[in-house]
């Protein structure tokens, strides 16, 4: 490996020059990181599992910080019930992360698999899947009643998941060189979790570029990642379009990530102007090197009918609503179209409860750049739509001779949320709505699928085959793809097989903090009722007792009234194991 990166070549494009000072600031970046990739190479595995532990500590001291910068970045006042968002996705994400790292690091340093001691067994069509959260007792106590599982690409052995899991980590004298990290703008944890798995799924030191919305955060991050960038592991620099730019054809850089949109991925790869899409359909990419991507797209939650209570109806309705509005819409996996049965008897009666429950959720700004021009978007195109929370949310429930294609098709990253009404009942209402999701909606990131105990026992073989059927990277059962990406040991990414030229959501996966390859999807379960109501009989013998739940509601639920105060007290408890603590956050948590 040489000494330095080599000196770039103008980039070929029609966007002005960036200044001289700028270009070298981004080229000396890139020379610091060349020595850090050596230097990372010399590291063993024990001392990368002590670097883990030494970023848990700089995170925790920064966590305050970086909880209150992000919270004010996005409009949210000291005493906002939603702050409680910012803990969530953003220090906690990152602290069970480098944790669940550590763990791998430590198994691996010592001759063993990162799924030794995992529980596998058989899924649908003939996969081997991994039963990976909860790991621990932890895991089981703060969020009670919530699985998740790995399921591996068919063909893929209990053995073969074993012994290949560890990737880079298995040959971590191999050097990957310099990647580049395109950060996301919308959740604070993002660029960072994409820049660890960089480092321990490839061996690839990161050149992290910030979205501008982020850039607050930047002084924290320098405190909370030094342990990184002291060695030079990480660099991290701000800036536009140009920027981005000129880091994706520098010659110092081996790979590109990037989290975001399909459009700025194809401008990545194939160019803009009326060249790039000539140049997509003969497959003559312009970047000329590997990219992998995170996309996001329109998310289905599929409501399978069955005899719900009120307070079923009512809980989720606001599990719904969670899902569109957290972070005020502006995520990857906000579920977007609500899939019912038009022959559901409580159709009517659970609509109701999602007006109700859009309307009564806090209100909050929508701050993400050019969600004004998306709200208008769909108040132009659905002129019908019903609008929540003094005009700045949208609920467009899609009539017998209304046309729901913009609404599948437009990923809107804003308070705009959809009901699509398909026929039938029971396996053949799910199938149908699988099949749905999978040819009409865009993007394959994440689906969601609520349904009662009572009717997924009746539903039995039928349901698991179903949820094999749909074509997405995580598929989350009454439990929010949410859940998914805050579980570092599951994998996070688009459904396998997209391609530079269908992209759909993505090329890849991140987090994966067992290093597992061969991975297709991850699959998240939830309990359908929260405590006391998971004690009821019925729903304890429909489930086998495996969707009980201590929680009366999740702290990450817009409706949880203490949802602020919980996800801090959850984050502070990831922090120092003060069981004490802990404690009296969960006293709170019954207050939710």
């Amino acid at each position: 490996m040489p000494n330095a990166a080599p000196a770039p070549s103008r980039p070929r494009t029609d966007d002005p020059p960036l200044a001289e000072d700028v270009r070298e600031h981004l080229d000396a970046c890139i020379s610091r990181l060349d020595e850090g990739a050596r230097v990372w190479t010399a590291l063993t595995l024990d001392q990368r599992a002590r670097l883990m532990t030494r970023l848990h500590d700089s995170i925790s001291a920064s966590a305050e910080d970086w909880a209150d910068v992000a919270a004010a970045s996005k409009d949210l006042a000291p005493e906002h019930p939603l702050r409680g968002e910012e803990w969530l996705s953003g220090p906690y994400a990152a602290l069970v992360a480098v944790d669940a790292y550590a763990v791998t690091l430590r198994a691996l340093a010592r001759g063993a698999s990162p799924l030794d001691g995992v529980t596998t067994d058989a899924a649908p069509g003939g996969r081997v899947r991994a039963h990976l959260f909860p790991m621990n007792a932890v895991d089981g106590m703060l969020l009670s009643g919530y699985t998740g599982e790995v399921w591996f690409e068919p063909g893929v052995t209990a053995e073969d998941a074993r012994s290949r899991a560890g990737l880079g980590q298995l040959t971590p004298t191999a050097a990957g060189g310099v990647g580049l990290v395109l950060g996301a703008g919308n959740v604070t944890s993002i660029p960072v979790l994409d820049v660890i798995y960089e480092l321990l799924a490839y061996n690839r030191v990161a050149l992290l570029k910030l979205n501008p919305t982020q850039d607050a955060l930047v002084p924290v991050f320098q405190r909370a990642f030094a342990p990184l960038i002291e060695p030079g592991f990480l660099r991290i620099v701000r800036g536009g379009g140009d920027v981005g730019a000129y880091l994706t054809r520098h010659p110092g850089i081996a790979h590109v990530h990037i989290t975001g949109a399909a459009p700025t991925f194809d401008a990545i790869v194939w160019g803009s102007g009326p060249q790039a899409a000539r140049r997509k359909r003969e497959n003559r990419p312009q970047l000329k090197k590997p990219i992998t991507a995170e996309l996001g797209g329109v998310s289905p939650i599929i409501v399978v009918p069955g005899a719900w209570s009120d307070a079923d109806l009512a809980f989720q309705a606001e599990h719904v609503v969670t899902m569109r509005l957290y972070n005020s819409g502006h995520n990857c996996i906000a579920g977007q179209v609500v899939i019912l049965s038009a022959d559901w008897p409580q159709r009517g009666a659970f609509l109701r409860a999602l007006r109700a429950a859009y309307e009564a959720a806090p209100r909050r700004s929508a701050w993400y750049p050019r969600s004004d021009a998306k709200l208008e978007a769909a108040a132009s195109g659905y002129p019908n739509a019903t609008w929540c929370a003094d005009g700045t949310r949208a609920l467009i429930e899609i009539g017998a001779d209304d046309d729901a294609t913009v609404l599948e098709t437009t990923e809107y990253f804003a308070p705009v949320l959809g009901v699509v009404s398909l026929p039938g009942a029971g396996q053949e209402f799910l199938d149908t709505a699988v099949a749905h999701a999978n040819e009409q909606l865009v993007g394959t990131l994440g689906a969601n699928v609520l349904v009662d105990p009572e009717t997924q026992a009746a539903l039995g073989d039928g349901f698991e085959h179903a949820m094999a059927d749909l074509r997405y990277g995580t598929v989350s059962i009454n439990s929010w793809t949410a859940f998914g990406f805050l579980t570092p040991t599951l994998t996070w990414g688009g459904f396998t097989g997209a391609t530079l030229q269908d992209v759909q959501s993505g090329i890849g996966v991140v987090h994966n903090a067992l290093l597992l390859d061969g991975v297709e999807r991850s699959v998240t379960r939830g309990p359908f009722r929260p405590f006391p109501r998971a004690l009821a009989p019925r729903s304890l013998s429909a489930s086998r007792g495996r969707s009980f739940s201590v929680l009366p509601k999740p702290p990450w639920f817009v409706s949880s009234r203490t949802g602020a105060t919980v996800s801090e007290g959850f984050t502070r408890f990831r922090m120092d194991g003060d069981y004490a603590k802990l404690m009296v956050t969960l006293a709170q948590a019954f207050r939710a």
